[in-house]
C-alpha cells in the first residue's frame, strides 16, 4: 500500500537536533525515545499493543504535525512488514491521523489503514469505527498518492460483503467513478479494483449503474495496463448479469462487443477468460447473440475452446452454448469448425460443466435445421454419446439424452440411430434416479418410433431386438411409465405404444397383445381420467421451450384417454385379423361422443408429436 519509504528511526533521530524539540511536551518526549529504542529492536517487538502502542498512540494525539507525521510513517512501516487483527486501541489514532489536514500524515495513514484492512476482522472494525468517511474525504484529495492510499484502502474493505452495502450506501461510487478515469495508473488500477468489488450483489450493481460506473468501465476496456482491463472487463460480465442492466449497455454502449471479442485475443489468460464470461452473459440476450457472431466472435471462440487451460475452456463453452440458442447463428457456429472441438469436450471428465455446455451447444445447433442434426450424427455425437451417457453425471445424461431426443425426430436419422443400438443406453435411462433423464429418455424413444409418412420397408426390429433387454427392455419401460402417478410419464407411454402398433411390424404387435403387464392398465386408463401430475416435474431437459406440462390438465388427460383407446381398437382390430398394417386414418373413440373423423386423430398425433420435441434452443 502507498509506497511509504520513509525510515522511522532516522525520522526520530534526525529531529534530536531540531529546534522544536525543548517544545515537547514531557510525555512526548518519553514517547519518542520509547519508540526509537522498539524500532531498533522491531523484529521483536509487538507495536500493536503495549508500551510499543501507547508510545505510538501518544505521538498521533500529538499537536505536533511532526509527530504525527513520525507516528503516520512508523504505522505504514510496521504495518507493511505485519498484518494482524487489531483492536480499537490500534485502529482509533490511524483513524485520528487519517483525519488530519496534512498531506503527509494522510498519505502514510491511509497506506497503514490499507495494510490492515487485508484482514478479514479488521475490515469489518475499520468501516464499524467510521472509517469510510475520512476515506472519501481523501479520495477526492488533490494529492495523487493520497488518492491511491485511499482508494487502495476502500478497495480492500469492499472486499467484504458486509461492507458492500455500507460502502454503497457511504457516497463512495461517485468519487471511485471519477477516480477510475485518472491520468495516474495506480489510481485508476485501485478505482477499477473497487468498482469490481461492489458489483457482487444486485443492489450494488444498480448502484453503480446510476453512479455512471458502465460508459467509464466500458472506456477502460481499451486501456493498456492488464489489471484495469481485468476489473473493467469482470465489472462489466457482473453487471450483464442483470436483464435491465443488458438493455442499458445495448443502448448506450455500440462498442461493447467488439472491445470484448479483442479482449479475448489479450495476452493475459485472466482477460480472456473474463472476456468470455463477459459475452456469455451479454448472449442471455437475442442482441447480443446475433451480434458476436457479427463481430466475429467465432473464431476466437473456438480457439479458446482449444486450449488446455481449463477456466478458457469452460468461459468459452459457456459463451457459445448461450450463442447457439439463436437459430439464425446454428449453421454459422458448425461452419466455423466447432462440431468436432465440441464432441472431444463431451469426454471432459475432468468438468462436469463443461460437457452439460458442450452436450447442450450440440442439441442447440441440431434444434433447426435437417442439414445441422445430420452433420452432427455425422461428426460422431451419438456415437460418443452412447460410450459415455451411462457413465456421466446426471445433468451430463440429462443433456445427453435431451439432445438424442432432438436428432431422433429427423425421419431421414431415426434408423441410423436405430442401427447404431441407441435404444441400448436409453432404456436403462428410463430408470434414472432423475426425472429428467427418464423423461428425456422416453421422448428420445417415443421420437424414434415415430416416423411421418411410414413406408411399408421401414424397419422396426431393434425395438424387438431391446423388447425385454436391456433391464427389461421397452416391455418394462413402458409398464413403468404406465403404471407412473405423473401423467407426463403416462403419456410418453400411451404415445410409443401406439407409433409402435402403428409401425404394422408383427412382432412389435405380438409383444403387446400378449403382454400382460401393459394391456390391463392401459384398459385402465382408457376407462377412467388419468389422475393429476406430480411434482417430479417435467422430464424434460430444463433447458428446454417445449414441456409435457400440457398434459397436467384436462385437456392432456383426455389425450392420454384417447391414446389407450386407439391402442385397444387397434389391438383389437389385429385380433380380428382385419389389418396389419398401420392405419392412421382410422376411427376411433373420444370420450363421451361417438366415433372421431381421421382428421381429429391426426391433430392429437400432432400435439403429442409436438410435446415430444425437446428442440428448444436455450
Amino acid at each position: 500500500m502507498g509506497n511509504v519509504t520513509s525510515c522511522c528511526e532516522s525520522c526520530f533521530s534526525g529531529r534530536r537536533s531540531q529546534s522544536y524539540e525543548p517544545l515537547l511536551l514531557e510525555n512526548e518526549r518519553e514517547a519518542v525515545a520509547e519508540l526509537l529504542q522498539y524500532l531498533e529492536n522491531r523484529t521483536t517487538t509487538n507495536f500493536f499493543t503495549g508500551d510499543p502502542l501507547s508510545a505510538l498512540t501518544t505521538l498521533s494525539f500529538s499537536d505536533n504535525v511532526d509527530l504525527q507525521r513520525s507516528a503516520a510513517l512508523a504505522f505504514a512501516e510496521i504495518t507493511e512488514k505485519e498484518v494482524r487483527p487489531v483492536g480499537r486501541d490500534t485502529l482509533d489514532p490511524i483513524l485520528f491521523l487519517l483525519s488530519s489536514h496534512d498531506t503527509e500524515v494522510q498519505r502514510a495513514a491511509s497506506a497503514a489503514l490499507g495494510n490492515l484492512a487485508v484482514n478479514t476482522d479488521n475490515k469489518l472494525l475499520i468501516v464499524k469505527l467510521g472509517g469510510l468517511e475520512p476515506l472519501i474525504r481523501q479520495m477526492i484529495s488533490p494529492n495523487v498518492e493520497v488518492q491511491c492510499n485511499a482508494v487502495g484502502c476502500v478497495t480492500n474493505l469492499a472486499t467484504h460483503d458486509d461492507n458492500k452495502t455500507r460502502i454503497a450506501k457511504s457516497g463512495a461510487l461517485v468519487p471511485l467513478t471519477r477516480l477510475a478515469r485518472s491520468k495516474d495508473m495506480r489510481v485508476q488500477r485501485n478505482a477499477t479494483g473497487a468498482l469490481l468489488n461492489m458489483t457482487h450483489s444486485d443492489e450494488n450493481r444498480q448502484q453503480l449503474v446510476s453512479a455512471g460506473a458502465i460508459p467509464v468501465l466500458v472506456t477502460l476496456l481499451n486501456s493498456p495496463d492488464t489489471d484495469v482491463q481485468y476489473y473493467c472487463t469482470t465489472a462489466l460480465s457482473n453487471i450483464a448479469v442483470d436483464g435491465a442492466n443488458r438493455k442499458k449497455l445495448a443502448q448506450s454502449e455500440p462498442k461493447l462487443v467488439t472491445s470484448l471479442v479483442n479482449l479475448m485475443d489479450s495476452p493475459s489468460l485472466k482477460v480472456q477468460c473474463q472476456a468470455a464470461l463477459a459475452l456469455r452473459n451479454l448472449a442471455s440476450d437475442e442482441k447480443y447473440q446475433l451480434e458476436i457472431v457479427k463481430a466475429d466472435g467465432l473464431q476466437s471462440l473456438l480457439r479458446l475452446l482449444q486450449s488446455t487451460y481449463l477456466p478458457l475452456i469452460l468461459s468459452s463453452a459457456a459463451c457459445v452454448r448461450n450463442v447457439s440458442i439463436h437459430p439464425q447463428n446454428e449453421s454459422p457456429i458448425i461452419e466455423s469448425g466447432f462440431l468436432q472441438p465440441l464432441i472431444n469436450l463431451l469426454s471432459f471428465k475432468d468438468n462436469e460443466e463443461v460437457q452439460c455446455h458442450a452436450i447442450s451447444t450440440l442439441r442447440n445447433l441440431a434444434a433447426s435445421s435437417e442439414k445441422n442434426k445430420k452433420a452432427i450424427v455425422k461428426a460422431g455425437a451419438v456415437q460418443s454419446i452412447k460410450e459415455l451417457v451411462l457413465e456421466v453425471p446426471l445433468n451430463v445424461q440429462s443433456e445427453m439424452t435431451a439432445c438424442v431426443a432432438v436428432l431422433a425426430l429427423s425421419d431421414e436419422l431415426k434408423g441410423q440411430l436405430l442401427e447404431m443400438g441407441i435404444c441400448e443406453v436409453l432404456i436403462p435411462l428410463t430408470d434414472s434416479p432423475s426425472s429428467e433423464v427418464q423423461g428425456n429418455s422416453a421422448a428420445a424413444l417415443g421420437n424414434l418410433s415415430s416416423k411421418d409418412g411410414r413406408a411399408p420397408t421401414d424397419d422396426y426390429s431393434a425395438f424387438n431386438d431391446v423388447w425385454d433387454k436391456p433391464d427389461g427392455g421397452m416391455h418394462k419401460y413402458l409398464y413403468r411409465f404406465l403404471t407412473s402417478p405423473d401423467a407426463t410419464f403416462q403419456h410418453i407411454a400411451v404415445w410409443t405404444i401406439v407409433q409402435l402398433l402403428e409401425s404394422g411390424d408383427p412382432q412389435l404387435i405380438s409383444n403387446i397383445r400378449s403382454s400382460t403387464l401393459l394391456l390391463p392398465n392401459i384398459r385402465t386408463l382408457a376407462a377412467s381420467r388419468t389422475p393429476s401430475a406430480s411434482s417430479i416435474g417435467t422430464p424434460r431437459s430444463h433447458h428446454s421451450q417445449h414441456s409435457y406440462q400440457d398434459t397436467e390438465g384436462n385437456e392432456g388427460q383426455g389425450e392420454i384417454q384417447l391414446l389407450s383407446r386407439r391402442i385397444i381398437e387397434i389391438v383389437e382390430i389385429e385380433a380380428d385379423g382385419l389389418v396389419s398394417s398401420s392405419i392412421p386414418g382410422s376411427q376411433h373413440m373420444q370420450p363421451g361422443s361417438s366415433v372421431s373423423s381421421s382428421r381429429d386423430h391426426e391433430e392429437l398425433r400432432r400435439s403429442v408429436r409436438e410435446a415430444f420435441a425437446p428442440g428448444s434452443h436455450r
